[in-house]
């Protein structure tokens, strides 16, 4: 070991400047060697707090493994044997927490604390003998100083002879002082030299043993283990890649999709539609009311099952029911200055909810996707060949007819063709009838009217007489004045789908041929807007009522309704024909075609007793006259 610095003992007494300067530098070294020591004591405890937080979160590390089970995680299938994996390495892991809570002990004693000791012992020691040092040679200054002094005079010896013992005691004092302050800082440099490896020699000691027994315990079982899960992970990484591979690929081909995808309402010239559809799903924007006259609009996820009409927000687990679509109505409507809104209206006539859609294709597809569901095309048998075969059906006016199916026969037959079946008291056989060409019944290209018309007379007359609205919901008493006498009135709520020209009212085939052929118009021209009114059935008239106004949009004698009939298969389509005087002084024949919330035989029943009631009034009428 090499030789260190001293101070020399002997001139402690002597306290020359020489020994004073030599002293200096001891001080000097000492210093540094303070700082030191405290900068060495703080990375130490950074290293034994690393140590202990590591016992810490290794504990916590094994919770976490064996909470993995705990999780129910909602895709957690085939989990089994990561299960089984965590729980073994919890188990190591556990062990491994054994071991760093040795070590972190085994640091605490054999490298904090040495380190600690020489601070607060060593160092606190050479400190102090300084600081006694400086006021013993403080002292003997100023012994010195007073001895220095003293006057020549004789009478001054008892004065003399004090303060000569006080400059020896001054003097012994700093001699023992600066001896040993002089040991102090010799031995010190032995010290500083122990207590700069003393911890680091702990340190290592701990970290091998850390090491040895951690290799014990990594036996070769623990060998396999690691083997098996490596193998494993490996397994899984080259299914990941694969998986990747595969959704990159398919990521690229959705990718390279047209451009039209992405745009709303590409296709509005000709959108490519489907109207068999008996369910459906998509973003709509729902209209609320916010106040008396303020809305706002929320874009939510709709989907139909079965009859009903579902809504799903953002976030949901599962949808709520909007609507119950059996046996409603549906129609495009104006709404806000906003494009392809439609309604949707309840059996009863009450309005609905009212929805937007984000493209032509989208609303009319809605549109006729829950017109299929409220004809509860969806509990057939087969809802899509249903759906199928009543669009062709609708189609079929828009291709040359050459014959007719024949019809089976109407539930509520016209009054006409019962009177020529019965005779007396014997039924007549019936006779095969031919069915008639179409171009019998109605005429090639004859127009067709959606929205109802009024003739000018007939609206004079209304404006004249017409029901009256009081905003107190009071209504004119003489409204209806033919309603009070008669002794039959039935409402009904209908849509109006269109009336044309006809050329015939023997048959209820032409009934049936302008149904067909208005909604195939309908269909090709796009046209889902209806309007909806209120059939009053009395025994004198057919009158159809603004639900809102209660205002008579059209009228019709009972006695000019020749022919009436309701659809064999959509059972709410219904159809009457009217038979009006020209102004030339010939007759002109249409027939109307409506769709109703109830049966069409209701209202067809509604008529015939209606007409039966006309008949009898008139016969008693005549048998009542002188």
């Amino acid at each position: 070991m090499p030789a260190v610095d001293k101070l020399l003992l002997e001139e402690a007494l002597q306290d020359s400047p020489q020994t004073r300067s030599l002293l200096s530098v001891f001080e000097e070294d000492a210093g540094t060697l303070t700082d030191y020591t405290n900068q060495l004591l703080q990375a130490m405890q950074r290293v034994y707090g690393a140590q202990n937080e590591m016992c810490l979160a290794t504990q916590q590390l094994s919770k976490q493994l064996l909470a993995y089970e705990k999780q129910n995680f909602a895709l957690g299938k085939g989990d089994e044997e990561v299960i089984s994996t965590l729980h073994y390495f919890s188990k190591v892991v556990d062990e491994l927490n054994g071991l760093h809570t040795e070590l972190a002990k085994q640091l605490a004693d054999t490298m904090v604390l040495p380190i600690v000791q020489f601070r607060e012992k060593d160092l606190t020691e050479v400190s102090t003998l300084k600081d006694l040092f400086g006021l013993a040679s403080t002292e003997h200054d100023l012994s010195m100083a007073k001895y220095s002094r003293l006057p020549k005079k004789k009478e001054n010896e008892k004065v003399k002879t004090e303060v000569v013992k006080e400059v020896a005691a001054a003097r012994r004092k700093q001699h023992l002082s600066s001896l040993q302050y002089y040991c102090a800082l010799n031995a010190l440099q032995y010290r500083k030299r122990m207590a700069m490896m003393e911890p680091m020699l702990g340190f290592a000691h701990g970290q091998i043993n850390f090491f040895k027994k951690g290799a014990a315990m990594f036996s070769q079982n623990m060998d396999n283990f690691l083997s098996s899960v490596s193998d494993m992970v490996q397994s899984i990484q080259v299914e990941l890649e694969a998986e990747a591979e595969k959704m990159r690929v398919s990521q690229q081909e959705l990718l390279s999709v047209d451009e039209a995808v992405y745009t709303p309402d590409f296709d509005v010239a000709a959108p490519q539609i489907n109207r068999n559809l008996i369910q459906k799903a998509g973003y709509l924007n729902l209209r609320s009311k916010t106040g008396l006259v303020t809305t706002s609009w929320e874009r939510l996820y709709f989907f139909t099952q079965g009859g009903n009409l579902m809504c799903q927000p953002r976030g949901a687990v599962a949808g709520g029911l909007i609507q119950d679509l059996d046996n409603c109505s549906v129609m495009a409507v104006d709404c806000e200055d906003r494009r392809y809104c439609f309604q949707i209206t309840t059996p009863n006539g009450k309005s609905g909810i009212i929805l937007q859609a984000e493209s032509r294709k989208e609303n009319e597809e809605w549109i006729c996707a829950i017109n299929n569901i409220s004809r509860q095309i969806y509990l057939t048998d087969n809802p899509e060949a249903v759906a199928i075969k009543l669009n062709e059906t609708a189609l079929q006016a828009v291709t040359p007819i050459t014959g007719f199916r024949k019809k089976q026969e109407s539930p509520c037959p016209s009054p006409n063709l019962e009177n020529s079946e019965v005779k007396n008291d014997n039924t007549v056989p019936k006779a095969t009838v031919s069915v008639p060409e179409a171009e019998e019944l109605i005429a090639p290209g004859t127009p067709i009217q959606f929205d109802i018309v009024l003739p000018a007379t007939e609206f004079l007359d209304q404006n004249r007489g017409s029901r009256r609205t009081n905003p107190f919901g009071e209504t004119e008493d003489d409204a209806f004045p033919e309603a009070e006498d008669s002794l039959l009135q039935q409402m009904f709520i209908v849509r109006f789908l269109g009336s044309m020209a006809v050329k015939t009212d023997g048959t209820t085939e032409v009934i049936y041929e302008a149904m067909r052929q208005v909604l195939a118009a309908r269909a090709i021209h796009n046209i889902f807007r209806m309007t909806e009114s209120h059939l009053m059935v009395t025994s004198q008239m057919l009158r159809l009522i603004d639900p809102q106004t209660q205002v008579s949009r059209a009228n019709f004698d009972l006695t000019s309704v020749t022919q009436f009939a309701a659809h064999q298969e959509n059972k709410r389509l219904v159809g009457f024909v009217v038979r009006l005087p020209e102004s030339t002084g010939g007759e002109s024949l249409s027939t109307y075609v409506f769709e109703s919330n109830s049966e069409g035989e209701k209202i067809c029943y509604a008529i015939n007793l209606g007409k039966e009631i006309n008949e009898v009034q008139k016969a008693h009428e005549l048998v009542s006259d002188p």
